[in-house]
């Protein structure tokens, strides 16, 4: 038995799944090279991405739930030094929690609400903390302690990296 095989071109074609390890390079690239766009065609392909992009009030913000370190990008950037003083900061006694991931740190859930904490607010291990933007998603970042919040180690806003310590937490 003979099996045919007909020729197809790039319009019939099923779209390959798109390559996250590809993705993560070029935030890398952006990250390193504090580049705000890049955009890629490649036949029908089309990727554009964009960051440091301020939040407009009154625009949509998708929350994607998702596993915390499943967009981690480990990238050095010039905020380490700022880490690490950070890191130096934290008492004995206290826990921190450390951004997942590279990107930008946002206190409350748009620039009209109220912060998700502040300091000394009682913090559960499902109390959401802050909102890391990677990407265009915004990431909920949950305590994952229980405790008090001591210090608030970065600013709205603030570029982070990945590990970076962003609040200090007295254990209850």
């Amino acid at each position: 038995m003979t099996t045919r095989v007909k020729d197809t071109d790039a319009r019939t074609e099923a779209k390959q799944p798109m390559d996250i390890e590809h993705l993560r390079s070029l935030v890398e690239l952006m990250v390193v090279n504090d580049l705000s766009r890049i955009e890629l065609r490649e036949g029908d392909s089309h990727i554009l991405l964009r960051r440091g992009q301020p939040v407009v009030a009154g625009a949509p913000v998708a929350l994607v739930p998702q596993t915390v370190g499943q967009l981690a990008v480990p990238v050095t950037v010039s905020v380490g030094d700022a880490a690490a003083a950070a890191a130096a900061e934290a008492a004995s006694n206290e826990i921190l929690i450390r951004s997942p991931m590279v990107g930008t740190f946002y206190q409350s859930p748009d620039p009209e609400s109220p912060p998700f904490l502040n300091v000394g607010t009682v913090v559960e291990p499902n109390t959401v903390v802050c909102l890391i933007e990677a990407m265009k998603v915004y990431n909920e970042l949950k305590a994952e302690v229980s405790g008090r919040v001591a210090k608030i180690l970065v600013k709205n806003a603030q570029a982070v990296e990945f590990d970076q310590p962003l609040f200090a937490i007295v254990p209850a």
